[in-house]
């Protein structure tokens, strides 16, 4: 158990608090700067983990597991959360979900041939984009509406370019033997 599986375990753990105070009256007031807290601290340690991962040559198989999946824990349980607060659209996020059961079967199909398929930079941006968005929900600082209306589109067509993109460059997965 390196440093970066331990920052990708935190940020599994980290989500049930990030919950509750999304969504419980622990404090009233600050629960949602608690939540912001949070998951910007979760999101942090997915920066983090991927970087000292391969500087240190430290990536594992539980990493390569666990990190993608600890991505999408974290930000699925932010939108849910989001949708029950009444701040976006359910159907963003079912479109949003539904990229990433897809992109996750893919890479399974793509795993029992031998093959890995990285994070493409529509991928990372992605990513990026709605954690900025998830971040801007949280926050719910009516000055930035707009910039937080810009983000959530720019979130829901980048979810869409890339799962396109992954579906393009591998479409080879699918294809069976001959």
């Amino acid at each position: 158990m390196n440093l970066p599986n331990k920052l990708t375990v935190m940020r599994v753990l980290l989500i049930p608090f990030f919950v509750i105070f999304m969504l419980w009256d622990v404090t009233g007031e600050a629960d949602k700067w608690i939540a912001l807290a949070i998951f910007i601290a979760a999101s942090l340690t997915d920066l983090l983990d991927g970087k000292i991962a391969r500087k240190y040559n430290l990536v594992t198989n539980f990493g390569k597991f666990m990190d993608p999946l600890a991505d999408k824990l974290l930000v699925c349980s932010a939108l849910i959360c989001l949708v029950a607060l009444a701040r976006i659209p359910a159907w963003i996020v079912i479109i949003i979900v539904a990229r990433e059961f897809t992109i996750s079967g893919f890479r399974l199909i793509a795993a029992e041939q031998g093959r890995v398929i990285a994070a493409s930079y529509f991928g990372k941006f992605k990513t990026t984009f709605q954690m900025i968005m998830v971040i801007l929900m949280i926050a719910d600082i009516p000055a930035l509406n707009l910039l937080t209306q810009i983000f959530m589109w720019a979130a829901l067509i980048l979810t869409v370019l890339s799962l396109i993109d992954y579906l393009i460059k591998n479409r080879d997965v699918l294809s069976e033997p001959e």
